[in-house]
């Protein structure tokens, strides 16, 4: 389901092995302080002192290691391709196109009808 969703939204779709020790790792300075109970919420790295909330922490390094799979992956497309003018590589996905606006948004945000974009950078959806 998440991979029709980025498809849908131009969004990159990058799966995290689940044994990826996301929890025991400091998103600050990488290192792997070990496993933990689950009744353990706040824990500090015994290298550098970060204190970490767990959840926090953990989508941190999941975010990390999602975009490593991608720069990974884009290193080993034909060479050049992620390079060329106009393309981001973060919203590469196989089969997906990108909605690019007829004419530019009214309100310069992004909608729904038209995909318009702020100054370069993708807008925040409203709920």
């Amino acid at each position: 389901m998440l991979t029709y969703k980025a498809v849908k939204h131009g969004r990159t779709f990058a799966k995290v092995d689940r044994t990826f020790p996301s929890s025991q790792v400091c998103s600050a300075c990488g290192f792997r302080d070990g496993h933990k109970p689950l009744y353990v919420q706040k824990w500090t790295c015994r290298e550098c002192g970060t204190v970490h909330d767990r959840d926090h922490n953990a989508a941190r390094n999941v975010l990390f290691e999602g975009r490593r799979i991608v720069a990974s992956a884009l290193k080993q497309e034909a060479p050049g391709r992620a390079a060329r003018p106009g393309r981001n590589p973060w919203t590469l996905v196989q089969g997906a196109r990108q909605r690019r606006p007829t004419t530019e948004c009214r309100r310069r945000t992004a909608c729904g009808r038209c995909g318009g974009v702020s100054r370069g950078r993708p807008a925040r959806r409203s709920r």
